[in-house]
């Protein structure tokens, strides 16, 4: 199976990329972050960002192949200890307010079967070298944007019937659908979704509930929202006033959670691909704010490790609401992979919050943030708890309910 136009839609993919993902303006560095096995789009994001007034381009080119070498077999010490360049140019990026570019393509596979004790210390290591790209990042300091690319594993993965070349092609068809790539102007038909998104994110900014009350078959759990927080969707905007798309593809609205008031239980309704594992049927217990019991079928030894990360590790940073209507959600597909899975489900997420998810949670430092009641954490991981029956009823401060979501779906 050959993709109709497919140089034609890439080149369409890789300028919606630069042009709505993170909206690049002239004399701004951007960093790509990418597959070794993606060089055609590297490409194509490279000769776009240029074409758009970039400065330079630097590529930061990764492979699964050798990172699994190194998580197998460097030292202890090693694993531990990130050399200083990487600081540096994190650094670096933070001061040229570069925009970055992520695009994901690994295999959800790709860790398997390594120690996820080794994994969780380099991560722990990298956290800290990485804080203030991750910190800016999340300040919205910069523009950035996670996007996907179709590669074998993955692929194959998510269409273990097809051949090699007809998955990747499947892949590839559903990247650029759920991108808009198949629409007569993609750059519109995102602009037109943005304003679908902002609309609900307005009426959830006025009513300004205190919690919201979530329940399933398999979920019972009451999250409280801090005070003066901002629902946002679709489009976020930079310091600098540059809107851009954080995620693409995107479903959902979202705001920060109250570190210290969740309780009750939840249930993953998809499997989670987290730090090259696959870990399914997850069920995290809370109380006060924080995990107090974990139960999986699989990884449940890697979710131990995650929570322990650091103090904020076991709460929550964000809540999203995505209808189970969403184009992904009715594709029938699990994606294996969190950029698509967590729109087809409302989904939240451990560790930390946006600091713009709440009003001028930007200008604030940690202490305030957390006084706010926004979690702190090295790390945010999302999962999806959405079902076709879930219901949401958000509670106002004198105690009454509106109902947000019913039987999966805006109420």
């Amino acid at each position: 199976m050959a993709i109709a136009n497919f140089e034609h839609k890439l080149a369409q993919y890789a300028h919606l990329i630069i042009k709505t993902g993170v909206n690049i303006q002239p004399g701004q560095t951007v960093v790509l972050y990418i597959s070794v096995t993606q060089q055609q789009l590297a490409h194509l994001i490279v000769k776009e960002a240029y074409a758009a007034g970039a400065n330079e381009v630097i590529v930061k080119w990764n492979d699964t192949f050798t990172s699994r070498q190194f998580l197998a077999h460097a030292s202890e010490e090693r694993l531990e200890n990130i050399p200083a360049y990487v600081s540096a140019e994190a650094d670096y990026i933070v001061d040229k307010h570069a925009a970055r570019i992520s695009v994901i393509s690994e295999d959800p596979d790709a860790f398997s079967g390594i120690d996820p004790k080794r994994i969780a210390k380099n991560q722990a290591a990298m956290g800290k070298a990485l804080l203030n790209v991750r910190k800016a990042t999340q300040n919205n300091d910069l523009t950035w944007t996670v996007v996907a690319a179709s590669d074998v594993a993955w692929a194959k993965k998510v269409f273990p019937d097809l051949s090699d070349t007809e998955a990747v092609d499947r892949l590839w068809e559903e990247i650029f659908k759920t991108c808009r790539i198949d629409q007569k102007d993609p750059i519109k038909a995102w602009q037109e979704h943005d304003q679908t998104l902002r609309n609900k994110a307005k009426w959830l900014n006025d009513e300004q509930f205190v919690a919201l009350h979530y329940t399933s078959p398999k979920t019972d759990l009451t999250i409280g929202l801090p005070k003066n927080h901002i629902w946002e969707g679709a489009g976020s905007f930079s310091v600098e006033g540059i809107e851009f798309m954080a995620n693409m593809p995107t479903e959902e609205v979202f705001t920060a959670a109250d570190k210290d008031r969740i309780d009750g239980y939840v249930t993953s309704t998809k499997p989670l691909s987290y730090a090259g594992n696959i870990l399914e049927d997850i069920k995290f217990t809370f109380k006060a704010g924080h995990v107090t019991k974990i139960e999986a079928s699989s990884g449940q030894d890697i979710l131990e490790h995650l929570v322990e990360t650091d103090a904020g590790a076991s709460s929550l940073g964000e809540v999203a609401l995505v209808p189970d209507p969403s184009p992904i959600s009715r594709s029938g597909i699990v994606f294996f992979n969190t950029l698509f899975d967590e729109n087809a489900s409302n989904h939240l997420a451990l560790g930390s919050a946006y600091p713009f998810s709440i009003q001028d949670g930007t200008t604030m430092n940690d202490e305030a943030l957390a006084a706010a009641g926004l979690n702190l954490s090295q790390i945010h991981v999302d999962f999806m708890m959405g079902s076709a029956d879930m219901n949401i009823d958000g509670i106002r401060a004198d105690g009454t309910k509106a109902p947000i979501f019913r039987n999966g779906d805006w109420a």
